[in-house]
């Protein structure tokens, strides 16, 4: 009677666990998983101009080129037509397709940047901050007209 018990428990977990999660390969589990992939990123080079992570150039060279990467990917994973998941991302990403695709070109655009200005050694904090203050500025500009927060 016990093991019946603890299996119909099992079974109604394992139920409500399936559900309400987003599927990993669905275009929006591979685009939510690249943005926290970039803002991870991002917050680690921020968190070394900051003072709040030890400045290391290599470390940073080397995450300005990973973020440089992943800046490019997410566009793939917005579908053409609004699929009826629960996303973050406003009806304007599929109402103003121009504006959302000048918007993600600004943000490859100042990533490359990035990168070219860490390929001037010996790096300095002090040189790095304009540039990413860029970066993060073009990210905040998308999330400002495309997301709901």
């Amino acid at each position: 009677m016990m093991l019946k018990r603890c299996s119909v428990v099992l079974l109604a977990c394992l139920t409500l666990t399936a559900c309400g999660g987003v599927d990993p390969n669905s275009p929006l589990g591979q685009r939510k998983a690249i943005f926290k992939q970039m803002l991870k990123t991002s917050e680690d080079m921020g968190g070394m101009l900051r003072g709040r992570v030890n400045f290391d150039g290599q470390k940073f060279a080397d995450g300005a080129v990973k973020l440089d990467g992943l800046s490019r990917e997410p566009w793939k994973h917005f579908p053409q037509v609004k699929e009826t998941d629960d996303t973050s991302a406003r009806a304007d990403v599929w109402e103003k397709q121009a504006r959302f695709e000048e918007l993600a070109r600004q943000l490859e655009a100042t990533t490359a940047e990035l990168v070219t200005v860490t390929r001037v050694q010996p790096l300095q904090a002090a040189q790095l901050q304009v540039p990413m203050d860029k970066v993060e500025a073009a990210c905040k500009a998308c999330h400002t007209e495309f997301r709901n927060h």
